[in-house]
This record gives structure tokens, C-alpha cells and sequence, in this order.
């Protein structure tokens, strides 16, 4: 008499946790993903200045937004800082050159399924404005997630292929670099230094991650 119900109990617990991971996986969509998280610059390194408004503040700002929203669709994220510092090595003739190559080593390291670097446009023009995606062609998969994003964003800049910039080339991870705006144009520069603003930036990139791992063409 007890092996019936034993069976039925054990088809009821299946049930129990299929049901389960079906909900977890709809509350959680990135459970399971991992994604680096670079803010440009740091340190030494302001990155790109207007006045005392410094890239490598706003930077870190949205990077540290972003990594709380993914974390929170059960994400496991890591960032290359979590300060102002660079990664440079002690000693070393080539400050740059260290630090870029720490971070993609840190990247390359953790198996992550993506990474995301943020940075700030600035030019002499004060005339132009918006974000704008930029990939690398090392990963087959980069140009597919920077259209992705470029769409998440709503930016009318077109999705950029980068062939000389010393980091993005060393990363074997796919992934992208976002510019997030121009320190240089007034209105970008005004919607830059808002909280508000940051936090809504940051969730279009997430719905960028979200898209590229449910409905682009990731495996």
C-alpha cells in the first residue's frame, strides 16, 4: 500500500518544483548569467572633464545602478572597480596600457556570458549628442548584442565597429562599449549628472541584456 503512494507523492513534488522554476524563471530571467560590469577610467584617469564634472564619476555611477537592476532579475554580476581607482599594476612604465590589460584579464578570467563597459563621449563640438554602442568583431556574437542595445536605447547614433582600441581587442568575452552621452553638450551633460536619469539609462541597458539572452541569437 505504500508504494502508491509513495509514486504519487513523488509526482507531486515534481509537479511542486516545476512549477516552481517555471515562476523563479519568469520573477528571475537572468538567474544563471553572469555580466561584467566596466565603468571607464578611474583613479588618475578622469576620462573625459567639463569643469569639475569628471567621466570617470558618472561612469561608475550608472555601472553601479546597472549591476543593482541585474542583480535583482538574479544576475550575478561583478565590476572591474567599485571605487575611483585604476587597475594598473605597481611600477609599470605604461599606467594605460596596465590598466586596460587588467581589465580584460579580470574579464576573460571570470567566464562571464557578457560584459558591459560604460564610458563618456566629449569633442570640441558642443553640437553633438546621444549614446552611442560600440563593438569589437573578436566575438562573432558583439555585433548582434550592439544592435540589440543600440535599439534598447533609442539612440538615432548607428551601432559603431571599433577595430583599434586596445582593450575592447583583448576581451574574449562577447560584449560591448557604450558611450553614454556627451560630456560636451549641454543637454547631455545636464541629463548625465541626474540620478533620475542614470536610473532610467540603466534600465534600457538591462532590457538590452534581457533581449539579447531571451530573443537575440545568444547560446
Amino acid at each position: 500500500m505504500r508504494k502508491p503512494f509513495h509514486m504519487l507523492f513523488l509526482l507531486i513534488l515534481m509537479i511542486c518544483t516545476f512549477s516552481f522554476l517555471r515562476v523563479r524563471g519568469k520573477e528571475l530571467p537572468l538567474l544563471g548569467y553572469t555580466i561584467y560590469l566596466d565603468a571607464g577610467h578611474g583613479g588618475v584617469d578622469s576620462g573625459a572633464t567639463y569643469k569639475d564634472i569628471l567621466e570617470k564619476d558618472i561612469n561608475l555611477s550608472i555601472v553601479q545602478i546597472l549591476a543593482a537592476k541585474l542583480e535583482a532579475l538574479g544576475a550575478t554580476t561583478y565590476l572591474t572597480r567599485y571605487g575611483d581607482y585604476d587597475l594598473s599594476s605597481i611600477g609599470v612604465r605604461f599606467r594605460k596600457k596596465s590598466d586596460l590589460s587588467n581589465r580584460a584579464k579580470m574579464i576573460n578570467e571570470s567566464n562571464a556570458d557578457l560584459y558591459i563597459s560604460i564610458h563618456l563621449n566629449s569633442i570640441n563640438s558642443s553640437l553633438w549628442s546621444g549614446a552611442q554602442v560600440f563593438y569589437d568583431d573578436i566575438c562573432k556574437e558583439n555585433e548582434n548584442l550592439a544592435r540589440i542595445m543600440t535599439k534598447a536605447l533609442g539612440t538615432d547614433r548607428e551601432t559603431t565597429q571599433i577595430t583599434d582600441m586596445y582593450f575592447n581587442k583583448q576581451v574574449t568575452v562577447p560584449g560591448i562599449l557604450i558611450e553614454a552621452g556627451f560630456l560636451s553638450n549641454a543637454h547631455d551633460r545636464s541629463l548625465l549628472l541626474q540620478k533620475e536619469y542614470q536610473e532610467a539609462f540603466s534600465e534600457k541597458i538591462m532590457d538590452g541584456i534581457l533581449d539579447y539572452f531571451h530573443h537575440g541569437n545568444y547560446t
